[in-house]
């Protein structure tokens, strides 16, 4: 079986990875679409920083195997699948269905998350395992790409519930990547009025208003608090000083609600947030209910995801697309179809 392994912090086509083999409560699906995403890019150049810092993060659930970079790692967690087969005594859908998925294996050793794995073959291969339970067949006759997107979709309307915002609040979200764009899609969909979307890309703004942006801010000619006075501020960046400007700049009482992962450290100035009352939360990720209810906007036509699609790949243009996603005047997403 063919699938793109991250190797000396570069992918690279492997054309003999050994077939998955389903247990009980998995399946075995044909990828037809994985999107790249901006974590995997950032892996590539710093894996070994994030594996240490998230060794040292205490509280969360412990999850199944060990990470070595001294050997091939799999990716891909933005996906849409075919079922091939169920492994034994495993009740599912009918080969041939189109199925999503959080990135979650389940196994009798534990919970794997499909993201970065040693082990567990992810969505850049052309075969892979999914956990039974946790499948979504992708309704109305969606498509297989624009269902691959509902994973990164769904981070942006988990980060637009944890705000509360109402549809009267002025929302304005900082960085218009995937995630920011995620974000302004659900905005729209909540019906939000007015969406201020500041990015220096005019490539990026643009896309930012097809999704649902009502005012877009280049801020290399002013900030984007000379534009508006929002209730709740999107951070989607993930560079170190923008929560600091931020807390400087908001309106007092307003929200900030951070989606970027920043992850060098950084400093803030405690006294601008607690001068002005501001509300900071984090966020990261999404709950099942929050994926389905994702996939199904999508695939009702509420949410059009087509216009963030930006290129297409095979396993062996994987190399070449991590360099190009750098520059956010060629792509916002780029799609691997094994």
């Amino acid at each position: 079986m063919r699938a793109s392994v991250l190797r000396g912090g570069r992918m690279v086509v492997r054309d003999d990875v050994p077939e998955p083999v389903p247990g009980t409560g998995q399946v075995l699906v044909a990828v037809k679409a994985c999107g790249i995403c901006g974590s995997d890019l950032h892996f590539a150049g710093h894996g070994a920083d994030l594996i240490e810092l998230t060794s040292q993060i205490e509280g969360l659930p412990a999850m199944s195997g060990e990470l070595d970079l001294d050997h091939d790692v799999f990716m891909g967690h933005e996906f849409s699948a075919e079922i091939i087969e169920a492994g034994p005594a495993t009740q599912t859908h009918p080969p041939g269905t189109l199925v999503t998925s959080v990135p979650v294996l389940l196994s009798p050793t534990g919970v794997e998350m499909i993201v970065y794995s040693n082990n567990t073959v992810g969505g850049y291969a052309e075969q892979m395992l999914l956990s039974a339970p946790l499948l979504l067949p992708v309704p109305n006759g969606l498509d297989a790409k624009r269902a691959a997107l509902t994973e990164p979709m769904a981070v942006g309307l988990h980060a637009v519930n944890s705000s509360r915002i109402t549809q009267g609040d002025t929302a304005l979200v900082i960085g218009c990547g995937p995630i920011g764009i995620a974000i302004i899609a659900a905005l729209r969909h909540r019906g939000v009025e007015t969406i201020v979307a500041s990015d220096f890309s005019p490539t990026r703004r643009a896309l930012a208003a097809t999704m649902g942006a009502h005012v877009l801010v280049d801020p290399g000619d002013g900030s984007p608090f000379e534009a508006c006075a929002p209730a709740v501020i999107f951070e989607a960046v993930g560079a170190p000083g923008i929560i600091d400007d931020v807390l400087r700049r908001a309106p007092a009482a307003s929200q900030l609600v951070v989606a970027g992962v920043c992850m060098p450290p950084d400093t803030v100035h405690p006294l601008y947030a607690a001068a002005k009352q501001i509300n900071v939360q984090f966020v990261f990720g999404y709950d099942p209910n929050e994926f389905a209810d994702t996939l199904r906007a999508i695939a009702e036509g509420e949410i059009d995801v087509a216009p963030m699609i930006t290129g297409e790949i095979g396993l062996d243009g994987m190399d070449n697309a991590f360099h190009e996603l750098a520059n956010p005047e060629q792509h916002c997403k780029i799609l691997v179809t094994p």
